[in-house]
């Protein structure tokens, strides 16, 4: 049975990410990605909480008004 090389390939990094250095690098490249990640959630939360506050504060004036939506 042959193995592609993608398949092989954590096999033969497995020796250089063993070391101090590449525990790092792990590490480092983990944190990066939860910070990426992070962004991006953190993107769509400021979007949803800005929408909500327009929303709110339409109700808040048609209520100055006298107009009951809710």
């Amino acid at each position: 049975m042959v193995l592609s090389p993608l398949a092989v390939t954590p096999l033969q990094l497995g020796g250089l990410l063993s070391g101090q250095l590449g525990q790092i690098l792990l590490v480092l490249v983990a944190i990066a990605v939860v910070v990426l990640v992070g962004r991006l959630v953190l993107k769509v939360a400021w979007r949803l909480v800005t929408i909500a506050a327009i929303i709110v504060g339409a109700l808040l004036l048609l209520s100055f008004f006298g107009i009951n939506v809710l």
